[in-house]
């Protein structure tokens, strides 16, 4: 009887290693194709701009974007580290971090071709769901709502990813939606276009729908509740708020509106969102009416190092880092995530070395990534300084060790809590009067310290 047990949970234990998958997020990946190791330090990289470069290594500098080898190594790190994953999500920005009058259409078409000869190359039978970043265009940032040549030559260089209705779908407005392959489940991908929401995005700021996509997301989710299907939202630019400064969106304030409303109401198909841009390691949270935790976006870090120019932020520089999911393959529910990263300055000086940073499950002691794990992620880093330093450090890829202060965590925990608009300010400012109190008393036992002691 014993034995019969135990066959039966080896039975059991079986079936679910195979429920069990895996898949990478790669993002920001940012070529500099003039990347030069010299002692020059103003020919070093064009992406670091006025800055001068000193101590330019192989694989890079904080500085700089990504010179080749730092993401030929990247790409063959992933082949080493899980060699035949069910599918990789590339979400977006290729080219380098210089003015449009230094790139041009060609040379960003020439870069997203080399790229994905790369990925296809290193991963010849991996179905990839790529998205455009907001790098990915000539003029940069200016991503148009319909047909247009580097949609239409990006769409050629991802035919063997592509079926022929997303092929038809990207070149009108580089969206498009994809049943997951080789995941034995009823599951789907949609891949946005959210520069078209990007602020920075003139040709969009006076539309209420650019390229209907919002429509055509609507109905793609109805449409995959209809089947019972479970989906993955991809995009490049996430909605809400860099955690990194202070009140800087990224969405248009209408367009943010309408997004989280779609995904508050259909977030019973919706199984995870993932996103880039940030360059960052950081996660969002959507709530439903009731408060409970509905839905969550995971914002990956990205390959390149560069030091954000962005004013206002302190250290805006990250380590190289790529990100395994595993996942349920019958219900897409977000099981774990592990983060590999390179150190930059380690692999300059000694050697290059793609290493765990950290598992999701491990670091912050919650069963998985679903959006009530991820709720107490947030509790525990709102609460907790351990856990907030934690997180802290792995928001930069162990690249910024400083200590995260009370300002920093209100910064981070209402980026995280807060999507909406309205509620993020509301959330800065409640939690920025309740520090004013502790602030003031801690100023006048200073004050008071001081004037015993002189007297």
């Amino acid at each position: 009887m014993n034995r019969l047990i135990v066959l039966l949970l080896a039975v059991c234990h079986v079936i679910s290693l195979s429920e069990r998958g895996y898949f990478w997020h790669l993002t920001d990946l940012h070529l500099d194709p003039n990347y030069t190791v010299t002692s020059d330090p103003g020919k070093v990289c064009p992406s670091a701009g006025d800055q001068p470069v000193t101590n330019a290594g192989k694989w890079g500098n904080y500085l700089c974007d990504s010179p080749g080898a730092l993401i030929n190594s990247s790409i063959y790190a992933m082949k080493s580290i899980l060699p035949d994953p069910d599918f990789i999500l590339w979400t977006g920005d290729d080219t380098p971090h210089v003015p449009n009058e230094q790139l041009g259409e060609k040379a960003v078409l020439e870069i997203v071709e080399w790229l994905t000869n790369l990925i296809m190359h290193v991963f010849p039978t991996t179905k990839v769901y790529a998205a455009l970043g907001n790098h990915d265009f000539h003029p940069k940032n200016q991503l148009p709502t319909q047909n247009n040549s580097i949609y239409y030559r990006i769409s050629e260089f991802w035919t063997p990813w592509l079926n022929q209705e997303s092929i038809a779908t990207f070149q009108k407005g580089a969206f498009y939606s994809e049943q997951l392959v080789n995941t034995g489940t009823v599951g789907r991908v949609i891949i946005l276009n959210t520069n078209l929401y990007y602020e920075s995005n003139s040709i969009t700021a006076n539309m209420e729908d650019p390229g209907d996509q919002f429509s055509w997301l609507e109905n793609q989710l109805t449409a995959a509740s209809q089947k019972g299907e479970k989906v993955y939202i991809v995009g490049h630019v996430p909605p809400g708020y860099f955690e990194k400064k202070r009140e800087k969106s990224w969405f248009r304030e209408n367009f943010n509106k309408r997004y989280v409303e779609i995904i508050q109401k259909h977030h019973t198909v919706i199984q995870g969102q993932f996103f880039g841009h940030h360059h960052t390691d950081s996660f969002r949270m959507f709530y439903g009416n009731s408060g409970d935790p509905v839905s969550s976006m995971f914002i990956a870090p990205g390959i390149s190092p560069w030091m954000t120019t962005l004013p206002g932020v302190n250290n805006g520089a990250n380590n190289p880092g790529i990100r395994v999911f595993e996942y349920d393959r019958k219900s897409l529910h977000v099981l774990d995530m592990v983060t590999y990263y390179m150190n930059l300055s380690y692999a300059n000086t000694e050697s290059p070395r793609w290493e765990k940073e950290y598992r999701l499950t491990e670091a912050f002691l919650v069963p998985d990534g679903s959006p009530q794990s991820m709720h107490k992620v947030l509790e525990k880093i709102t609460t907790d300084h351990c856990y907030l330093q934690k997180y802290y450090e792995y928001n930069s890829v162990s690249y910024d060790l400083e200590s995260c202060g009370e300002t920093c965590k209100i910064d981070h925990v209402c980026a995280i809590r807060e999507v909406d608009f309205t509620k993020y300010a509301t959330c800065i400012q409640n939690e920025s009067s309740a520090l004013k109190p502790v602030y003031h008393i801690t100023v006048m036992m200073v004050a008071l310290f001081i004037y015993l002691i002189l007297n």
